[in-house]
């Protein structure tokens, strides 16, 4: 094993975390072959097979198991490494690790740019995902920060608000309920809804204003894509509660209507979360401050979001 190389390593983590060669490869912006090629490598050195193979499904073997246990540890060393050198550097030159839930991917860009052009030479990594995942790779130390909605349940997590996060009930232009005012909760129960899987903020906020209540499951639709549940709202599909952040554009050109529902916009807070254990990094440190004491404001004028 002594050839073996940390990129290697890697490689084989992200193959034996998503046991998918496509999906490994899409995380670490490799093509299929190349991490292919990475794994055949490796077991070269091992002496051993580390997959196999059973249909379209791949599993880890006895060997396989061991190795990961291994890598994740030379891993976590060499990410040890880094953020010891980087407390040493100081933010100028520090990297930033960082993950956002999917609807701060409508702002977090223009924040991070903002922090970016007062902090040249900063490393900057960043994940969106659902708050299931992001609260993972908390767990798994491989992010620094969590931009999220709301105050996570692990006791193991601190967070810190540093800005509201406003959702809506939207509907095509055309649905019989545009323009109508003071529209009851109930009134809703009728409707088929357009939702975001569990897992996810959005769900967590829907089902924490207790609006899970008028969704008929049996007639919901699940989808997992943002984008995908405003296109679906926009061809009449539907209704659906969404972040108001993630309306902008489509309310400005009349392609989405905000109902006037009662007790809404339901708010919520953004949080910024990291494991209570982390010794966080200047970079990361300096940007967590610079959500607290700036976030909001920063995101009021990138958003320009119109009153609810």
């Amino acid at each position: 094993m002594k050839n073996a190389t940390l990129r290697q390593l890697k490689t084989f983590e992200t193959v034996a975390r998503r046991l998918s060669f496509a999906r490994a490869a899409d995380e670490l912006n490799l093509s299929p072959p190349a991490v292919s090629t990475q794994i055949k490598h490796l077991e070269e050195h091992a002496g051993v097979p580390l997959f196999e193979q059973f249909g379209k499904r791949i599993f880890l073997t006895p060997a396989g198991h061991e190795m990961l246990q291994f890598s994740r540890a030379i891993i976590d060393r060499f990410r040890e490494a880094e953020e010891t050198l980087a407390q040493m550097r100081g933010v100028a030159g520090g990297s930033l690790n960082i993950g956002v839930v999917s609807a701060g991917g409508y702002f977090a860009p223009g924040l991070l740019a903002e922090f970016l052009r007062r902090n040249e030479g900063v490393k900057l990594e960043l994940a969106v995902e659902n708050r299931e995942t992001l609260l993972k790779q908390l767990d798994d130390n491989r992010i620094d920060l969590a931009m999220m909605v709301g105050t996570p349940a692990d006791c193991g997590i601190v967070s810190t608000t540093f800005a509201h996060h406003p959702f809506v009930i939207v509907a095509s232009p055309t649905h019989p309920l545009v323009g109508q005012k003071r529209i009851p909760m109930s009134a809703l129960s009728g409707e088929r809804f357009i939702i975001r899987e569990r897992g996810s903020d959005t769900w967590d906020a829907m089902e924490q204003g207790a609006i899970d209540r008028f969704v008929r499951r049996d007639e919901s639709i699940e989808i997992s894509n943002t984008e995908t549940i405003k296109q679906a709202v926009m061809a009449g599909m539907g209704i659906s509660f969404l972040s108001a952040y993630t309306i902008g554009l489509e309310r400005r050109a009349g392609m989405l209507a905000v109902l006037d529902v009662v007790d809404f916009p339901l708010v919520r807070q953004w949080r910024i979360a990291h494991r209570a254990e982390k010794r966080l990094a200047p970079v990361a440190e300096a940007f967590r401050l610079f959500l607290i004491d700036e976030g909001a404001t920063q995101i009021a004028q990138l958003t320009n979001l119109d009153s609810l």
